[in-house]
């Protein structure tokens, strides 16, 4: 699709319209965190009696938790982390499961049967807990936590990555390119990878919402980076230190709508991309489009009786 065609497109896509909108907003939430924030998370507080789970009021709007700090900035501040952690990690991804899925889509024969079934494996084996596997033997740490989601996490786009590479390189114009004598790297560079990076965007899109919902449940569990506050350290703040059993729903629905949120946001863009790159997903060999309804047949005057002579 070309760039010029790509906006006008977007903006009738309902769907990514809506995502892109949920996305920006928690980004521009998470960029203005100090201006936007009422408290600064991390100053002391006097904690009494009364700051501890205190509701939402005109002073705290979300109340506070159990260590007397706003459940707001917090809130705010946590989309920080969450969203880095789950950029990264599918960059991370997208990287390793792009160049996999390129070398085994191209070269075919022993290399994509070897990379494949390297794949194969990982895609058996549960994400979480070999997360925790991992993180608990190289340590909690913000970039441990990165590497350990971005390099867990490519298995996807490989698989993606792969099919389309295999699809295109049957082409005419890459055909044409080999007989002129053009290299490899050459045929991958100018004519394979501009065809397969769109859908690399759009798996990239909803791998961050795998990675975001990752950190979450691994911050949540306790292996989160201890001096970094997100959105799952928030959750296991809440039912680790009687959240629950003080009826403090405000210290529990903020963080948990908030991932919510993003991850619909991201999921809804990446649906969104994913049938404008791909409008054959628009239509179907069943489907009843504007152009394929039937049209009501003109009525015609009846014909004339005639009279047969007896």
């Amino acid at each position: 699709m070309e760039t010029a065609a790509f906006g006008p497109t977007f903006l009738r896509n309902r769907m990514a319209v809506i995502g892109a909108l949920m996305l920006v907003t928690a980004v521009i939430m998470a960029a203005l965190a100090p201006w936007l924030a009422p408290f600064d998370p991390d100053a002391a507080t006097r904690v009494t009696i009364d700051s501890i789970y205190a509701p939402p009021d005109s002073v705290h709007w979300l109340g506070t938790d159990d260590a007397g700090k706003d459940v707001l900035s917090n809130l705010i501040y946590g989309a920080r982390v969450s969203l880095t952690v789950g950029f990264f990690a599918s960059f991370i991804s997208l990287i390793i499961g792009g160049l996999v899925g390129l070398i085994a889509g191209f070269y075919g024969g022993r290399v994509d049967n070897t990379l494949m079934r390297i794949t194969d494996i990982l895609l058996v084996i549960p994400d979480l807990p070999l997360m925790i596997v991992l993180i608990a033997l190289l340590g909690r740490g913000f970039w441990i936590l990165i590497l350990v989601i971005g390099i867990l996490g490519w298995t996807g786009t490989a698989r993606v990555v792969r099919a389309q590479t295999l699809s295109v390189r049957e082409r005419k114009f890459v055909q044409r390119a080999r007989a002129i004598g053009a290299g490899n790297f050459y045929i991958v560079r100018r004519h394979i990878f501009p065809l397969v990076f769109p859908l690399m965007v759009v798996n990239a899109v909803l791998v961050i919402s795998a990675a975001i919902l990752n950190e979450s449940t691994l911050a949540f569990l306790g292996l989160g980076d201890p001096t970094r506050l997100s959105w799952g350290q928030m959750l296991n703040f809440a039912f680790r230190r009687g959240g629950m059993s003080a009826g403090a729903w405000w210290s529990l629905i903020p963080p948990g709508f908030a991932i919510i949120w993003v991850v619909l946001g991201l999921t809804l863009l990446g649906n969104g991309l994913e049938r404008i790159f791909n409008p054959k997903l628009e239509t179907h060999h069943l489907a009843v489009g504007d152009e394929m309804v039937a049209r009501p047949v003109a009525e015609q005057p009846p014909p004339p009786l005639s009279i047969q002579p007896s």
